[in-house]
């Protein structure tokens, strides 16, 4: 279905016009709702290669190499073995496919296999139905609740926040 990949310097070209769709990024980084010109996303992009404490990775379609969106773990923490995981799928197309699950799988194995975190995180808007689903299927539980962290379509919305720790993970690999 998917593969993961780094991405390259030349797929700044598909987020010009995902970071453009308000339906791509309406749940997603509040960044992502003032990056409106090339140069703003280009500059952005950029840093993407030189962030320190975050693994960043592309999400490409198996069959056709093309890349639909990007994921990760940012705030790596070494101290304290944890990360906070992110994704956005740009291309609408692969809504509702069971990409967001099989990608934070793999995220998720990346980051307690290779990069040995004890914990990793998130947050999802309350009205991210989809988000929410794929990340309780991948494994997350929610911890609390963010109440109006999120301000969309005129209106104040809450945050879920949910992890994932080590020690279940372990146990549902093993099942």
């Amino acid at each position: 279905m998917i593969e993961l990949k780094p991405l390259s310097k030349e797929d700044v070209r598909h987020f010009y016009m995902w970071l453009n769709d308000e339906e791509a990024i309406k749940y997603s980084l509040s960044l992502f709702q003032r990056l409106t010109s090339k140069e703003q996303i280009d500059t952005w992009y950029e840093s993407l290669f030189v962030e320190q404490n975050v693994y960043n990775i592309g999400v490409f379609l198996k069959t056709t190499g093309q890349l639909i969106g990007y994921a990760g773990l940012s705030g790596l923490s070494k101290l304290n073995h944890s990360g906070e995981y992110f994704i956005f799928i740009g291309d609408k197309s692969q809504w509702g496919k069971g990409v967001g699950t099989k990608v934070t799988e793999e995220v998720v194995a990346y980051g307690f296999d290779v990069l040995q975190l004890n914990r990793i995180m998130l947050t999802v808007s309350e009205l991210n139905y989809g988000g929410v689903k794929a990340y309780e299927r991948a494994g997350f539980t929610v911890e609390g609740v963010l109440r109006e962290a999120c301000y969309r379509d005129g209106a104040y919305h809450d945050k879920i926040v949910m992890a994932m720790l080590r020690s279940s993970y372990v146990k549902n690999s093993q099942e």
